[in-house]
């Protein structure tokens, strides 16, 4: 029998070696087994907890979930201004624990997983609409609706492609690097939309207000 108090601690512990092992693996093909031995608890037991392999992986990805909303909340109320808004949300993206080689493995062993699972998908795509939500409140006030938007799906873009770049190990960026290019983008994109409300309106001329070409 599993010694009572400990079921948090165990759960946790299994969590977290379910993480790591399928980062390792680069896939969900590890087993309970395998995930047991590295959590040091007999497979039996976290048969116990979980009930099944499917059950902890669900359990793993609302872990990393949780700890994103966390951090997101604090980093949030941290924040002075707008800008100061879409910056909290950039850095938190990208934070060590996150961007971890096994975390980002992990996360793509997720997503392939949603093409399956309906349950993941639903969960990857409550994921998406946070960090939608979190660049809008500070893109809105900055430009306004619609292109805090289109840029808030660019920047949300970016940071997904940067982690499946860090997964592949094709030329992976840095955190202070990634971090650095969807600032930029953001930017150069707040930039631009100012620069277009700024802009003076082309007016008719009085030639092309009447109608016709002078010849």
């Amino acid at each position: 029998m599993p010694k009572v108090g400990m079921e948090p601690v165990r759960r946790k512990a299994l969590v977290d070696a379910a993480l790591k092992t399928i980062g390792h693996h680069g896939s969900l093909t590890v087993t309970m087994s395998e995930i047991a031995r590295e959590a040091g608890v007999s497979p039996a037991l976290a048969h116990h907890y979980f009930g099944s392999k499917d059950r902890l992986l669900i359990a793993t990805i609302r872990s990393l979930l949780r700890q994103l909303r966390a951090d997101a909340v604090y980093a949030l109320t941290q924040a002075q201004t707008p800008r100061e808004r879409i910056s909290a949300v950039i850095r938190i993206s990208f934070n060590a624990d996150q961007f971890a080689p096994e975390v980002v493995a992990a996360w793509l062993a997720f997503y392939s997983e949603a093409q399956r699972s309906e349950e993941v998908r639903r969960l990857l795509a409550l994921y998406a609409r946070r960090l939608h939500s979190n660049l809008l409140s500070g893109l809105k006030p900055l430009c306004g609706s619609p292109e805090a938007s289109r840029i808030a799906d660019g920047a949300a873009a970016m940071i997904d492609g940067l982690y499946i770049r860090q997964s592949l190990k094709a030329s992976p960026l840095s955190i202070d690097a990634s971090v650095a290019l969807v600032e930029d983008y953001v930017t150069g994109q707040l930039q631009a939309a100012s620069a277009a409300r700024t802009a003076p309106h082309p007016t008719l001329s009085p030639q092309a207000g009447r109608g016709g070409d002078e010849r």
